[in-house]
């Protein structure tokens, strides 16, 4: 099995002299899992052949109750990593089905392939601009690579808790508050790619992550309600002030409008009484004709 490699080539797309190769895993973390019988030598692979023969031997004069142990089923869901002597059998992980070990020498380890789900803890976190906050999240990942899991680190799963943990801590501490709070899915996708190349080597996949809630002081919640309500009573007062402004210029044409015209005046004086008459029935009303105003003025200025 090859190392998994990166090139990266320049701009002209000769990739012969000017290209870079990366190892995505460390060479020893590689050939130590993928060539773990490749580097017996000598005795240890003299005795180790012999205690294969013995363990055949004793599987042969046992039969048929040697296939009782010998025999093991895994499950879809599952791999099994199977060690002999030691050691990390060639051909990668077993499973799903039945598979062969042979009694005394062998030992295997059960890796389930399922998606885990992982609710990280709140966690308090100093902001960029130096707001205490507590934020929790939850990741999703799974193992993808069940014999490096097994022989890369100790615990995978409980590496990759912690992982998550101090991530989302470092990740919340270099963003201020209001990027924390309206770029979310930002922050969860840079979340994601961090854990996934730090959990490469360990055979784990993460598939996701999503920040789920963001706690604030309560002070300070208070200081951000009180703010915000501010800023809506001085929008309310700047509509309220286009309002009258519109208004003043709408009844300013009105009047020039009914200056120009006395009949419109005149239907205008109706339309009042109509609404007056709708609105409350008790009250009476006397209608005064215009004209008869006008008629005193006019013997007002004469005798004047």
């Amino acid at each position: 099995m090859s190392l998994a490699m990166t090139t990266m080539t320049n701009g002209n797309g000769n990739g012969n002299n000017t290209s870079n190769q990366m190892n995505t895993r460390p060479d020893d973390i590689r050939n130590r899992i993928i060539g773990a019988e490749d580097s017996r030598e000598g005795d240890s692979k003299t005795c180790g052949n012999i205690l294969v023969v013995l363990s055949w031997i004793v599987v042969i004069l046992t039969m048929p109750f040697s296939l009782f142990v010998c025999f093991k089923v895994v499950q879809e869901y599952e791999r099994a990593v199977i060690f002999r002597l030691g050691r990390l059998l060639s051909g990668g992980a077993k499973g799903p089905g039945i598979f062969f070990i042979l009694p005394c020498i062998d030992c295997y380890a059960r890796v389930d392939l399922r998606t885990r789900t992982y609710d990280v803890p709140p966690q308090e976190v100093l902001t960029k601009d130096s707001v205490t906050v507590s934020v929790d999240a939850v990741v999703y990942y799974r193992v993808n690579n069940a014999t490096i899991s097994i022989a890369n680190v100790e615990n995978a799963h409980h590496s990759t808790r912690l992982l998550a943990q101090t991530t989302l801590r470092n990740t919340m501490g270099t963003r201020p508050l209001h990027e924390i709070l309206s770029e979310r899915e930002t922050i969860s996708g840079n979340m994601q790619i961090s854990l996934d190349e730090a959990t490469d080597t360990w055979g784990i996949k993460v598939e996701r992550v999503e920040i789920k809630d963001v706690r604030l002081p309560v002070q300070l919640q208070r200081a951000m309600a009180a703010e915000a309500e501010a800023a809506r009573e001085a929008r309310a007062k700047v509509i309220a002030a286009e309002g009258e402004q519109k208004a003043s210029r709408a009844l300013r044409e009105a009047s020039e409008v009914i200056g120009d015209s006395p009949a419109a005046l005149q239907l205008r004086y109706l339309q009042t009484l109509n609404t007056i008459s709708a609105e409350k029935n008790s009250t009476i009303v006397f209608p005064l004709p215009i004209d008869m105003l006008t008629y005193f003025m006019k013997a007002k200025e004469m005798s004047s």
